[in-house]
């Protein structure tokens, strides 16, 4: 009988491998973009000069010492930056894992067996002495085996591609997570610069109503003594009283919403408790993001935003999927073999003669699965369509962030503009109203309103800087900045 050789089983199993090389997913083909080509001319209006959001580290584009602190403490401790991170690395093990079935698995193995057996079970008389293979008596014998080796224990030969195909599933689930992972970074940085402003507007707020309610118990007071010699009105007195309760309603409005600013943003960094002096000196009009960001084409933003990236990475898995599924209505085989030493003697289980080999391939032909092959390809497609529905909804909503905030950074400025006109006007309505009050030209009524309107318009105008800086970190995050620390550009030249 004729022994295969060593030589013909390695070029049987080079050919195998060569067959694995091909699968049966469908080509991928990036779905088209469903937006427009470009953002409205008004909203891009003034980006002359501007680089890209992605290319701008965020130590650029946030200059407050305090706020860069805040976000290098959330990137360290954020909880969910972390799991996002350990997502990243559950999922690379996943991989490894997948792409491990590519290859056979070799296993060194040793055993060694005793039995004793019965001699009349081996056909013999019970006058059939001897032990034979190291005693036992008259009525039994001992048998030893000893094996050691080297084997291939159940290894699939990727003929159809399935293995590959869900190798290459998981290679996109991980990418999926690594671009997610971006995504959470890039929108912490975004949220702890959007609480920092909040605190530091409620802050300024409260200290405008504190101001105002000390004023106003300050009138109550000189407005009770006038009222008690007769100078003032009951009328006046309770005008003046319904202001006072109205600023302290508003300073403990105040008082709450600074504390749950601050509770938000140590959660949000991931420590206990902030500072109580964390923003000290610091103020809205002290807040320089002067990086003028280019919002380019919507287009580009396939490839700057995460959130996009990981949307088409899982496209990717579910298309590889579609491969795998297809497999499985094709024969697939399976590989046993191993190859070693076998010996009736521990001390001779290495001597020649004592060479053993064995080889067991196998062969399963789909024939009747109840349905179950197609339905896994139906689902396959499906979940294929579904992250298509996915990756596009994606897109949608990463083109409206942008022109929303295009639309509002190019309004902002006039708006605040004309607010602080109107602030201005009302200090200077206060300031009349109260001169003609003492000299007596007007009544009470007119210095409430005055002070009304100015603590309205003060109010208004400190929101509306806070929206618009909030405005600017969300541009920032929505056009895909975030990721880097240092501005690309820059580290481009000092190492040039």
């Amino acid at each position: 009988m004729h022994r295969p050789s060593r030589l013909h089983a390695f070029a049987a199993a080079i050919g195998a491998m060569l067959l694995a090389g091909c699968t049966l997913a469908p080509r991928y083909e990036q779905p088209a973009a469903p937006i427009a080509a470009q953002y409205d001319a008004v909203s891009v209006a003034d980006a002359t000069g501007a680089v890209p959001a992605s290319a701008v580290g965020w130590r650029e584009f946030f200059t407050d010492p305090t706020l860069q602190g805040l976000i290098d403490t959330a990137l360290r401790n954020n909880l969910d930056l972390r799991e996002a991170a350990l997502n990243v690395e559950a999922a690379r093990a996943q991989y490894r894992i997948q792409r491990a079935e590519l290859l056979p698995t070799l296993n060194a193995t040793g055993s060694g067996s005793v039995q004793k057996t019965p001699t009349s079970a081996l056909g013999f008389g019970s006058a059939a002495g001897g032990g034979g293979g190291g005693g036992g008596g008259a009525d039994s014998i001992i048998i030893r085996a000893y094996s050691a080796g080297i084997g291939v224990t159940s290894y699939e030969l990727d003929l159809f591609g399935r293995i590959r195909s869900l190798n290459k599933a998981r290679l996109a689930d991980y990418l999926s997570l690594e671009e997610a992972r971006r995504s959470t970074q890039i929108s912490l940085i975004a949220q702890v610069a959007s609480s920092y402003f909040a605190l530091l507007a409620d802050e300024r707020l409260l200290a405008v109503t504190r101001s105002t309610f000390e004023s106003q118990q300050s009138t109550l007071t000189l407005t009770q003594q006038r009222v008690n010699v007769g100078v003032a009105d009951a009328l006046t007195l309770r005008q003046v009283e319904t202001s006072v309760y109205t600023a302290q309603a508003n300073l403990a409005r105040y008082e709450r919403q600074v504390k749950q600013d601050r509770n938000a943003l140590a959660q949000l960094l991931g420590v206990p408790s902030l500072p109580e002096n964390l923003s000290a000196g610091s103020g809205l009009d002290e807040q320089r993001l002067a990086v003028q960001l280019a919002p380019g084409l919507p287009s580009e933003l396939l490839v700057r935003r995460p959130d996009i990236l990981a949307a088409e990475h899982s496209l990717i898995a579910a298309n590889a999927n579609i491969g795998a599924a297809r497999a499985a209505f094709f024969p697939s085989i399976t590989l046993t073999g191993s190859y070693g030493s076998t010996s009736p003697d521990l001390d001779g289980l290495f001597d020649s003669g004592t060479e053993s080999w064995s080889f067991s391939p196998s062969i399963r032909i789909p024939i009747f699965a109840a349905g179950a092959n197609r339905a896994n390809l139906d689902l396959a497609h499906v979940q294929k369509d579904i992250n298509v529905a996915r990756y596009e909804a994606a897109i949608q909503t990463a083109f409206r962030e942008v022109a929303d905030a295009l639309a509002a950074r190019s309004t902002y400025d006039e708006e605040l503009k004309a607010q602080q006109g109107l602030a201005d006007a009302a200090n200077e309505s206060f300031k009349l109203a109260n001169l003609r009050y003492e000299r007596g030209v007007d009544s009470y009524l007119t210095v409430l309103d005055s002070q009304r309107s100015q603590y309205t318009a003060q109010q208004s105008l400190e929101t509306l800087k806070l929206a618009r800086l909030q405005n600017l970190a969300t541009l920032y995050k929505v056009l895909g900045g975030g990721w880097s620390q240092s501005t690309q550009a820059r580290t481009a030249e000092a190492q040039n």
